[in-house]
């Protein structure tokens, strides 16, 4: 009862918002597209029409410039009714942007693990690599994506890689920093009582600056895949992909189909969303792992 009572009182509020919202999507979608409808309707020669007629005609435009929230719906739910292996099913291109991601996001946190352990461990790499880390993310990634698909391409690397390269170079920024600040942050006192006990290096990075740092690398990880997400969606638009979400965007764009703007944009928060759900799902068992040693030692 008492798991009834605490799993009502946490969604209650997200049912809210979302009911709130829903309203004012609706209300917004008509006030939109109201303009184009009435002024085609006096284009045809209507003079009068009541307001369900115009709510209903808003709810129901074939092009419009806000599409309520049930025309996504309707075309979401027509999109998975196709088969996986179609382009026409928003699955296929999840997919495809999905693997792109996967691999950028691979190579983010093995480049932003290298970086971070070079940073805190050698100096030199500090004051050397920190700057270039930190001006790396403040080119525009649609400036440079084009450039990273031109210079892949001229070196014959097409298709999945220069997708997986954009992604990385968002997502190892985040992971730099995080894992830099979470290596650091045992206390000096705790360093010091590791050379007490005549700790080497790697002991004392093992059971005292890894551990201490896993809680700032989880946090970095859910920022960095949501990025690497955007990265992978980015990097289909200069290569012309013909699947994707991405691809599904600029298609989207090019011909004026709003409502298959918004159902690849719904699908990739969903996307995003189920993504940093998981890393949350693995921090807790991780987390929880490491926590049982110390449980079990206090005990005693």
């Amino acid at each position: 009862m008492n798991r009834v009572s605490h799993a009502l009182s946490r969604s209650l509020p997200l049912v809210f918002v979302l009911a709130v919202l829903a309203l004012v999507w609706l209300a917004a979608s008509v006030w939109l597209n109201a303009p184009q409808i009435t002024d085609l309707w006096q284009r045809n020669g209507k003079t009068a029409w009541t307001t369900a007629e115009l709510i209903d005609a808003a709810w129901s435009q074939e092009r419009p410039l806000l599409p309520a929230p049930q025309q996504i719906y309707a075309d979401l739910a027509k999109s998975f009714s196709a088969r996986l292996d179609s382009p026409r099913n928003l699955l296929f291109h999840t997919w495809v942007t999905g693997s792109a991601m996967a691999s950028g996001f691979g190579l983010g946190v093995l480049l932003g693990i290298i970086l971070a352990l070079g940073i805190v461990h050698v100096r030199t790499l500090e004051k050397s690599l920190m700057p270039w880390v930190i001006a790396s993310q403040t080119v525009p990634i649609l400036a440079i994506a084009p450039m990273i698909v031109v210079v892949l391409g001229n070196l014959g690397l097409t298709g999945l890689l220069p997708k997986a390269v954009i992604a990385m170079y968002l997502c190892f920024f985040p992971i730099t920093i995080g894992l830099v600040k979470g290596l650091r942050s045992p206390d000096p006192l705790q360093l010091d009582l590791m050379r007490t006990y005549s700790a080497s290096p790697s002991q004392t990075f093992w059971k005292l600056r890894w551990p201490a740092a896993m809680p700032f690398l989880f946090t970095s990880l859910k920022v960095a895949i949501s990025i690497a997400l955007v990265g992978a969606i980015v990097g289909e638009l200069p290569t012309g992909a013909q699947a994707g979400l991405g691809a599904r965007l600029l298609a989207g764009s090019y011909y004026g189909q709003t409502i298959q703007i918004w159902s690849a944009l719904v699908v990739s928060a969903i996307l995003g969303m189920a993504l940093v759900a998981l890393i949350g799902l693995i921090e807790r068992f991780a987390l929880s792992y490491q926590a049982a040693p110390k449980a079990a030692g206090g005990a005693k």
